[in-house]
């Protein structure tokens, strides 16, 4: 085992100071936004998308199911990119990919060349959150790192949260293409403002320079292909597994089998390669495990809750997807108030206060939604994502800031590559086991309350006799009418039962966020005592 300090064994060079850190958050931040709000920013489009490409439902998922696997498949690699052509140039590089295949999105004429187009916008997209939250830790001192961490925090969950808003307002004012279209004055923007303004510090591009040449000797393909193999594999199977009945289909099978053995292969090899690909001995360091295993479960219990609060306003309550935009934006609107905030307070208490009140804050704007009803109005929505908004703050700047608090300056890029990797796998595992579970749990309650449906029932009798009625006020006959109350009484019971399936559903978030609980006292934080752009002293194998 040998100690790594801030930079490379042998390399002692001075980090040079950036033009300006301000200037460099501006310009890195473009990217990381744009990415994260056409992960969730196409979902809205979906009908029109269909329309436009001649897709059925089932077909048009893959415009979005590309789009992540190319992603997933990128950020493991950041690091490993980032020394053979440099930090800068890979983050410029593949913004100027996204960009691209955001046009081409824009201008696609069938259902293939929308789902390639889309896998070139997600392979360029894959890159960008770990090379910024890499660029801000390396650009910020130490005593500076939670503000850092607080303004990636801002981008990479206020995209998939104004995501929604942003495409509805366009599908319902605009051309779909717009959706892709708006990616390109702004990628261009950030593209000259990040060859502008970021500069490689001096012992980054050392420390790299001496690992590249170890790659290039012993260039891992192995570990790239099997890497490459399992996670498309796995993220297929977390993005289609349901609609395909999971297990009840041979391809999910087959899917799961290849992903399980190409990842363990994987990691084998990682272990023993004489210049890894992926450097999985980071994992070594407790508290960037425990940090990186708490967030991507976070991650993963925030991603399905944010998916579920939009359908139950859109399918039980009538709202359109402009309007369920609007009623989530106060829960933007606070974290963008408070993260900073939570930034410049971090240093001054134990992160452990601030990640435990967070849970708490979190659970119980979810616990809050498992009262909701049919009758909900936007004021019992608004005040439980607001605390959903104060949780979020409070917890993830810190824990984004404790997980990389150990990492050498030239080994950022490989934890925030890995660290953002598993928080993408577990929002998709948290989507797929929620989406599942509100299938099942909705065709549960229906069928108990069907049961109670008799026409033995004077309750039953009486509503159905109110419905018959009305319809036949309205000129319907007697059959007609009846026919038609026996429907609409089924489908009452259809939404009364789904209403009771999301009930049971964010108690079950809520829970969780409660059981966690115990996993933050694994995290601690050091004292920053250092030079002003020095990291802990850590030992690593490499």
């Amino acid at each position: 085992m040998s100690s790594i300090a801030a930079t490379a064994p042998g390399v002692a060079i001075p980090a040079r100071a950036p033009t300006n850190k301000w200037l460099v958050t501006l310009s890195v931040t473009f990217g990381t936004l744009m990415g994260a709000i056409d992960s969730s920013i196409v979902n809205v489009a979906m009908p029109q998308l269909r329309s436009a490409v001649g897709a059925t439902v089932q077909e048009i998922t893959w415009a979005t199911t590309g789009f992540v696997i190319a992603t997933v498949m990128v950020m493991p690699l950041t690091a490993f990119l980032g020394r053979l052509f440099g930090q800068k140039r890979v983050y410029l590089a593949c913004l100027a990919l996204f960009v691209v295949g955001s046009f081409l999105c824009g201008l696609a004429w069938d259902l293939p060349s929308l789902v390639l187009f889309r896998a070139v916008q997600g392979f360029g997209a894959g890159a960008l959150q770990p090379t910024e939250q890499a660029i801000l830790r390396q650009t910020f001192p130490p005593k500076e790192q939670a503000m850092a961490m607080a303004l990636f925090s801002m981008a990479v969950m206020v995209g998939p949260a104004i995501g929604p808003t942003l495409g509805g307002y366009i599908v319902d004012n605009f051309h779909w293409s717009w959706i892709f279209f708006i990616n390109v004055p702004v990628g261009v923007l950030g593209f000259f403002m990040v060859a502008r303004f970021v500069e490689e510090p001096e012992d980054i591009r050392a420390a790299n320079r001496l690992e590249a040449e170890k790659q290039r000797k012993h260039m891992d393909w192995a570990g790239i292909v099997l890497l490459c193999m399992g996670l498309a594999s796995l993220q297929y199977f977390l993005e289609e597994g349901q609609s395909h009945d999971w297990f009840e289909s041979m391809e999910m099978v087959v899917c799961a089998m290849v992903a399980g053995i190409s990842l363990v292969a994987f990691v084998i090899r990682e272990l023993t390669a004489e210049a890894p690909v992926v450097n999985l001995r980071l994992f070594k360091d407790s508290v960037f495990t425990s940090g990186t295993l708490l967030s991507a479960l976070m991650f993963s219990i925030l991603m399905a809750s944010m998916f579920l609060l939009p359908m139950f306003m859109q399918e039980l309550l009538g709202f359109t997807a402009t309007q369920s935009g609007l009623a989530l934006m106060p829960r933007t609107l606070v974290m963008l108030v408070l993260m900073p905030i939570v930034g410049r307070l971090y240093s001054r208490f134990p992160p452990q206060v601030f990640i435990g009140l967070g849970l708490g804050f979190t659970g119980l704007g979810v616990y809050h939604m498992s009262h909701f009803t049919l009758d909900t109005g936007k004021g019992d929505i608004m005040a439980a994502i607001m605390l959903q908004g104060l949780g979020f703050a409070m917890m993830l700047v810190p824990l984004s800031t404790v997980a990389l608090s150990r990492i050498p300056r030239h080994r950022m890029p490989d934890a925030t590559g890995l660290s953002s990797l598993l928080r993408q796998i577990g929002g998709s595992i948290g989507l797929a086991v929620f989406a599942t579970l509100l299938s099942r749990y909705s065709t549960q309650a229906k069928a108990a309350l069907a049961v109670h449906m008799t026409a033995d029932r004077p309750e039953v009798v009486s509503r159905l006799a109110q419905l018959r009625a009305g319809f036949m006020a309205r000129g319907m006959d007697f059959g007609s009418a009846q026919e038609t109350a026996l429907r609409m009484l089924s489908g009452i019971t259809t939404r009364q039962g789904t209403v009771l399936a999301f009930e049971k559903l964010f108690m079950l978030a809520a829970l969780l966020f409660v059981v966690v609980m115990p996993l933050i006292f694994f995290l601690k934080a050091p004292k920053h005592t250092d030079g002003p752009h020095e990291t802990p002293h850590i030992d690593v194998e490499i």
